[in-house]
């Protein structure tokens, strides 16, 4: 839906969008439940999937895809916006809880378990009177917007070490944690 393409709910889908865009790359319909694309990164083969669904069941359209591509659990690296974490903030993960999350969560149920990689991308908190649901689906403020740029790179440069140079790789060099200057 065109009206929530730059939310911060958005956040996955604007990475892979851009992903796609960096190896020229169109999305089509290739799917009932989702647009797809892809190629080869490195020597790595490749498919970046939109689900069409709504968010709450986007886990359908991922285990569809992947079953009708016969590809595995752990070669699958869900993008996705994260309140826990702070603008601008990636954390690279093997596996974990939904945290609250209806795409993770859909994801869980439908792939019948929690271990499957994710890179969650920090969209902050909302503010104490702010509705969750209004603040993910409110568009980026205008201090985030002359960072989110920089921040769709960084993000889709954690999905192409992840890919080339695995997991361990990308986890260390993205999940890093700043020190505060005291």
């Amino acid at each position: 839906d065109p009206q929530y393409e730059y939310t911060r709910h958005n956040l996955g889908f604007l990475v892979v969008k851009r992903l796609a865009k960096q190896y020229h790359w169109k999305f089509s319909r290739s799917f009932k439940e989702a647009q797809a694309t892809g190629g080869k990164i490195g020597q790595q083969d490749v498919t970046l999937l939109l689900p069409l669904t709504y968010v709450n069941q986007s886990g359908l359209a991922v285990r569809l895809v992947a079953d009708q591509k016969g590809i595995l659990l752990e070669d699958i690296l869900i993008v996705c916006d994260d309140l826990a974490l702070d603008f601008g903030k990636v954390r690279l993960r093997l596996k974990g809880s939904d945290g609250g999350h209806k795409g993770l969560r859909s994801l869980k149920e439908e792939l019948k378990t929690e271990n499957f990689p994710r890179l969650r991308l920090g969209i902050g908190s909302p503010h104490k009177k702010e509705d969750a649901v209004d603040y993910v689906l409110g568009e980026f403020s205008e201090q985030e917007k002359k960072h989110l740029d920089d921040f769709i790179l960084k993000a889709m440069d954690c999905c192409i070490i992840w890919l080339t140079e695995g997991v361990s790789r990308a986890m260390s060099r993205f999940n890093v944690k700043e020190r505060k200057v005291t």
